[in-house]
């Protein structure tokens, strides 16, 4: 690794300069990404005073931490849950804790292999959101200027300030630093041509697909557990999503394939996907199931990081430009929050540091 690419890899960087400027001039701050990295970035840059506009190209904010809706049901299909373990994350818990965002889901975890369960020894403390895993991207996006349906598809850097362009060629603005909280394959795309050193190291990840399934009951499937890990089986996980605080009655399920599986079948027709999760789900209970009452089904493209990078996020305070995610610090919920944390820190030293402004 050369002196240039290991420089940028760091979760806070200084620089100083002959001629310091105000150090209390605010940046303006484009955020590509509305998931909860991107938001916790957003969030951290705009309370300490900075001009802040999000792009995403989703209807709403929370990415992988999403709520799908039909009717009166409700399916957390992207993320499960998360676990508290960093400090820093655990004050902002007990935050949205105080005032209702999130609530401990005390649910029965087992694991299932074709038809036969054990119990965890499980003393884990589970966390979600309420009334559903998206309440906390939309309490971190409330208040900031979110532009959604909007994708950006091109970056330049040019008289020391960044040109976004979305996929309708529309420009959407000058600002004074870029935060990229894309998947890992989207940001290295994304970045190849203004910061091809960063782009490098965000390819080096390599994400894992996942097909969830969401699918309701009238009436309870009589299981003798709220989520499970299933072995021996196209699915990795499934859970009651209605025995989470805040939900409705409705008997609800998730079910999660495995990163092999989804990988094999990634091109399959949405209908056909769910309709083998569902039969796989059966044939997991080792009993027959009711008729259902909705079955669809929906593909994260990018939805675990095999490998994630140690760093917390990638940031080069010469061009103003950091990423972050999951795939940068660790897999969980916690990781992508405190990503965005650190890249929302290395782009405030700018402020203070740069010549640029």
């Amino acid at each position: 690794m050369d002196d240039r690419v290991r420089s940028t890899l760091v979760d806070r960087v200084t620089r100083t300069s002959e001629t310091p400027p105000d150090s209390h001039a605010p940046l303006d701050v484009a955020v590509i990404g509305a998931g909860l990295s991107g938001l916790a970035c957003a969030r951290s840059l705009s309370d300490a005073g900075n001009r802040v506009r999000v792009f995403d190209k989703a209807r709403g904010p929370g990415g992988r931490m999403a709520t799908r809706r039909n009717g009166e049901l409700r399916f957390d299909h992207g993320a499960q849950y998360f676990t508290v373990r960093d400090p820093r994350f655990r004050r902002w818990v007990e935050r949205w804790h105080a005032d209702g965002l999130v609530a401990r889901w005390p649910g029965t975890i087992a694991v299932v292999r074709k038809g036969e369960i054990s119990f965890k020894d499980d003393s884990i403390e589970r966390w979600v959101g309420v009334p559903g895993m998206s309440a906390i991207c939309g309490r971190l996006a409330s208040g900031l200027e979110v532009a959604y349906g909007s994708r950006i598809v091109h970056l330049e850097h040019r008289d020391n300030r960044w040109r976004l362009r979305t996929a309708d060629g529309t420009d959407a603005g000058r600002f004074d630093a870029v935060v990229v909280s894309a998947p890992a394959p989207q940001t290295a795309a994304l970045l190849a041509a203004p910061a091809a050193h960063l782009a490098e190291r965000a390819a080096e990840v390599d994400m894992a697909p996942c097909w969830a399934a969401m699918v309701s009951f009238p009436d309870t499937l009589g299981l003798d557990f709220d989520g499970a890990f299933v072995e021996d089986s196209p699915l990795g996980w499934i859970s009651r999503n209605n025995t989470k605080p805040g939900r409705p009655a409705d008997e609800s399920w998730i079910l999660h394939a495995t990163p092999e599986w989804s990988r094999q079948h990634l091109e399959l027709d949405q209908d056909v996907a769910a309709q083998w999760l569902a039969d796989a789900f059966q044939d997991a209970g080792g009993r027959d199931l009711p008729p259902r009452r909705f079955l669809t089904a929906h593909r994260w493209r990018f939805a675990l990081p095999i490998n994630p990078l140690s760093e917390p996020c990638l940031l080069d305070p010469d061009l103003a430009i950091a990423a972050c995610g999951d795939w940068a610090g660790g897999p969980r919920v916690e990781g992508a929050f405190l990503s965005g944390c650190a890249a929302a820190e290395g782009i405030a030293g700018l402020r203070s540091t740069s010549t640029r402004l």
